[in-house]
């Protein structure tokens, strides 16, 4: 697991408005059992609570998603299976 990782939501009841999760954990706590992560919102719902700066319009595979920062979340380290792709280039995440 990296820090700026991308991982598929596999849970069928959100997996519409949250498509895919970020691992933003430092790798400098590497060794807890879990891993801070926000999730990346399909646009079309959350567009009234977009926020400039909080809240990041990332372009993902071709998917203009938000990064919900305020939905910051820890979870068990073994739900995040294989990672599908990174945003550590992407400017907007640390910005």
């Amino acid at each position: 697991m990296a820090q700026f990782d991308v991982y598929k939501n596999s849970n069928k009841n959100t997996h519409g408005a949250y498509p895919y999760i970020v691992d933003i954990q430092s790798p400098l706590i590497s060794e807890l059992a879990t891993r801070i992560v926000i999730p990346l919102g399909n646009i079309s719902h959350f567009k009234n609570e977009q926020l400039d700066r909080l809240t990041p319009e990332i372009n993902y595979n071709g998917e203009l998603l938000l990064l919900l920062t305020p939905q910051i979340a820890s979870v068990p380290a073994e739900m995040l299976k294989k990672p599908i792709g990174t945003l550590r280039n992407v400017h907007e995440i640390t910005s």
